[in-house]
């Protein structure tokens, strides 16, 4: 393929956190990988739709598409909103665990690359569409491909099958190659797949080629990895090193040391979901927590938003109850808009900056770009942070308290030896717990997916269907619950006894586009007893 096909795309700074891509998902079943990865990836979405359907604040995950590929490519579930829709995902997502291995240990070389074309031609209509309605029309899509097939097969098949076809709407092709191994879980996804040499040029310039191991929490860190800030429009956050207190002659004023960063939270805020402890009282907010870094990074949208280092600290000298708020991470930026050099220079300093922190065992204090109202004349008020140093190519930022947040307290200090009685009483209890030498939040479960699954509402009457693929349980065989996409699908050389099926089943799939218009089907559908 042409590099020139795939370029990344974003939006403007102001809409970095509202208008994430829409995302296809194909999902290649084979032989015989296909009964060990099943059930594990139905788990894996069912617990991450539960999430992503159930947050509040901005979208963070606008459209999402299902294909298979198997003897054929068939689309699953046509795209359609991820907030509001856990049930008619979490449908497409029971479909697909009942789906079962037809007997092709290979299907067709020619299968994906349709499947991409298909999804493709039905995101451009579904945008078109839409184009007229929506506040800000979507104009890119991220497609992932997951096999089990050895993922530099799976590359070369899709180089060769779509050559020939206009990509300029992909964003981000992907193809993810599910594993047999099951390793340590981590909250981090698989790093990519270093290619060869001779076919550097095809990984690198167009396709990302990931591993996946085939377990539950791997794949639910892969598909959370969506719900992260992925526009490289623009870094961030400025770090500006270079204290403003320098007097002139100073050597670091004539050379100022501004890092650019982007800026990733570690985790969700429980205010955003319904139902958990920290989010019941918050939960109709839509400022959320108390002014976070990622607001304020947010509502800077002309430029990045500005921390100037203040002091540099002890890492002992500060307590952790004065810190507060989420915490984020700060890494090297990514932006596409600068150029080779300015971009290897800046990490370099990151990193620099990361080893001279941890080796003298400092912590930066810094204080946040005050943002006021242009018409407000008042002094601004403004926030102060935390940033201590990692041994990854990281920093963590946490907002800390200043003099007009505090309160008084006094606490009286430890005596030197408390009393022996209470002193055996509370050892004995402590060496009954379990000593651990980590906490690992991955091996934690607050049963919130089965929570979150069950506050959606069940569905009132039927799903969105046609009517000739709607499920039905007769003579007690399942029928499974197909979804027709909304374009008409490209030919896929059927066998001769489905050939008339799926023609009509085409015809019939380029007005299954809309609800309301499925609506109106499902009226004139004549009904099944």
């Amino acid at each position: 393929m042409n590099r020139r096909k795939i370029t990344s795309r974003g939006t403007s700074a102001a809409m970095k956190i509202s208008h994430q891509p829409p995302r296809l998902l194909i999902v290649h079943i084979a032989v015989p990988s296909w009964v060990d990865i099943c059930p594990n990836l139905c788990e894996a979405l069912q617990n991450f739709f539960s999430i992503a359907c159930s947050l509040t604040g901005p979208s963070r995950m606008s459209l999402f598409s299902l294909y298979t590929v198997q003897n054929q490519h068939e689309c699953v579930l046509p795209f359609v909103q991820v907030r509001g829709n856990f049930i008619r995902l979490q449908a497409c997502i029971s479909e697909l665990r009942m789906l079962q291995v037809e007997g092709c240990h290979r299907p067709p070389h020619a299968l994906l690359p349709l499947a991409v074309e298909d999804g493709l031609q039905q995101f451009k209509q579904y945008s078109s569409h839409m184009a007229s309605s929506a506040a800000q029309p979507w104009t890119s899509l991220e497609i992932t491909v997951l096999t089990s097939r050895p993922g530099k097969e799976v590359v070369k098949e899709l180089e060769e099958g779509l050559k020939d076809i206009n990509l300029l709407s992909v964003r981000r092709l992907q193809v993810v190659e599910v594993t047999k191994g099951i390793q340590e879980p981590s909250d981090s996804p698989s790093p990519t797949e270093e290619p060869s040499d001779d076919e550097s040029s095809i990984l690198e310039a167009d396709i990302v080629l990931e591993t996946l191991d085939n377990d539950v929490v791997s794949m639910e860190v892969f598909f959370k990895a969506w719900l992260h800030n992925s526009e490289t429009d623009q870094e961030n956050i400025h770090l500006l090193l270079t204290p403003q207190s320098l007097h002139p002659p100073s050597r670091a004023k004539d050379h100022p040391i501004c890092l650019k960063c982007d800026l990733q939270e570690r985790f969700l805020s429980p205010s955003l979901l319904p139902g958990t402890a920290d989010g019941m009282s918050r939960i109709d907010d839509p400022k959320g927590d108390i002014s976070t870094l990622y607001q304020m990074a947010s509502l800077s949208s002309d430029s990045p938003y500005k921390l100037q280092v203040v002091k540099a600290l002890k890492s002992s000298g500060i307590c952790e109850s004065l810190t507060y708020g989420l915490p984020f991470i700060l890494r090297p930026t990514s932006c596409w808009q600068l150029d080779w050099d300015e971009l290897e220079t800046n990490q370099q300093h990151f990193h620099a900056l990361c080893h001279c922190l941890l080796k003298r065992d400092w912590l930066l204090l810094a204080r946040g770009e005050p943002l006021t109202p242009k018409h407000n004349q008042s002094l601004p008020a403004c926030s102060f942070y935390v940033i201590t140093p990692s041994h990854s190519l990281t920093l963590l930022v946490k907002l800390v308290a200043t003099r007009e947040l505090m309160l008084p307290g006094f606490f009286p200090l430890l005596s030197e030896d408390p009393p022996e009685d209470s002193l055996k009483i509370i050892e004995s209890t402590l060496d009954s717990l379990d000593l651990g030498l980590t906490y690992n939040p991955l091996h934690v479960g607050s049963h919130l997916y089965s929570h979150l699954s069950s506050t959606h509402a069940k569905p009132q009457g039927r799903l969105y269907t046609s009517c000739a693929s709607r499920g039905l349980r007769k003579g007690g065989q399942l029928q499974t619950n197909r979804v027709r996409a909304p374009v008409v699908p490209l030919p896929v050389a059927p066998a001769p006894r489905r050939a008339l099926k799926m023609t009509a089943a085409s015809k019939a799939s380029s007005a299954a586009f809309l609800p309301s218009d499925l609506e109106e089907e499902e009226e004139e559908c004549p009904s099944h007893t």
